[in-house]
């Protein structure tokens, strides 16, 4: 495997991706242009991104970056009021959206897209995303030289959108971890499929820019492939009964403990999606090796996650 996290370095990146690719930029904090010239041999389809004219971070959060949170994951990140950017600002380094293929288009919803037509994953995330990687030479935290997970959750058919998904990424390639004949090459953002997932379709891909996140339940059961699988996820109630009063039961934390142990053993992340907002729980989630906790409360995990000592008067509001 290869580590990239500088990819939009001239050179490195042109030898690495196997395309013609040059990315000139002059950017210091205070100033707005940003000069991109891409050049895309014949081998790449789809036109490379622009940086926005619009820079959505100011220079006092360019020059105050959050600390990047390694176990906080933002659950349905698209419903805050300031879809990534809210996410970013806390420090979360793994953020979900959830997605609808409708009318060509991959529209970011929780149920319903039809009246979200500007709403799509190219303009809340993924154009972001590109224009900050820029930004700070090739990672989306200038202080954090590892990936940032962007988890995609599937709403419609999975074979049909994950086409639609594969088009739109091929525009961001230069960014995104990608798996080329049999090699894993990180790069500053990793694309990672729940929901409905074109399992059949990735397995076979010798050339792709997403991975796929795998049932907890089953780590068990069968063998995992790390060039397919990044990521373990299940519904909290699926393993634990346990609301977060009282003590967890022995029983509970030996088979969670388990479970997590042969995931780490298999290579991936755990993460537990539906849990209790309680300190309690997010205590015994860590305490059993869960790497990623789950949250709609981005303020709330980030100041437990950044103040270890004074967990327990946090706990007062939780």
């Amino acid at each position: 495997m290869k580590n990239l996290f500088n990819v939009l370095v001239p050179v490195s990146l042109l030898a690495l991706s196997g395309c013609t690719k040059s990315f000139y930029t002059n950017i210091q904090p205070g100033h707005r242009n940003m000069i991109v010239n891409v050049a895309v041999s014949a081998g790449l389809s789809g036109q490379q991104p622009a940086i926005s004219a619009a820079d959505p971070y100011s220079d006092a959060a360019f020059n105050n970056e959050p600390t990047p949170l390694a176990n906080g994951f933002a659950h349905n990140d698209y419903r805050h009021k300031r879809p990534l950017f809210e996410a970013l600002e806390n420090g979360f380094i793994n953020i979900e959206a959830d997605i609808f293929l409708k009318n060509n288009k991959l529209i970011v919803a929780h149920i319903l897209p039809y009246f979200k037509g500007s709403k799509t994953l190219e303009a809340l995330y993924l154009q972001p995303l590109f224009d900050r990687v820029v930004k700070n030479n090739g990672k989306v935290f200038r202080s954090y030289d590892k990936q940032v997970t962007l988890m995609i959750d599937i709403k419609t058919g999975a074979e049909k959108t994950y086409n639609a998904l594969k088009a739109l990424l091929e525009k961001f390639r230069p960014m995104l971890t990608s798996y080329d004949n049999g090699q894993v090459i990180y790069r500053a953002v990793t694309i990672i499929i729940s929901g409905n997932k074109p399992y059949a379709a990735i397995k076979n891909e010798q050339h792709r820019l997403a991975f796929i996140d795998k049932d907890l339940r089953k780590v068990t059961n069968d063998s995992l492939n790390n060039n397919v699988f990044s990521m373990a996820s299940c519904k909290y109630s699926s393993l634990l009964s346990w609301d977060g009063n009282g003590s967890l039961p022995a029983i509970q934390k030996s088979k969670l403990c388990a479970v997590v142990a042969m995931a780490h053993k298999m290579g991936v992340k755990v993460r537990l999606w539906a849990s209790p907002e309680k300190k309690a729980v997010w205590n015994e989630l860590l305490s059993c090796g869960v790497d990623l906790i789950n949250t709609d409360r981005l303020a709330d995990l980030k100041n437990y996650l950044t103040m270890p000592v004074g967990r327990d008067l946090y706990s007062t509001i939780l």
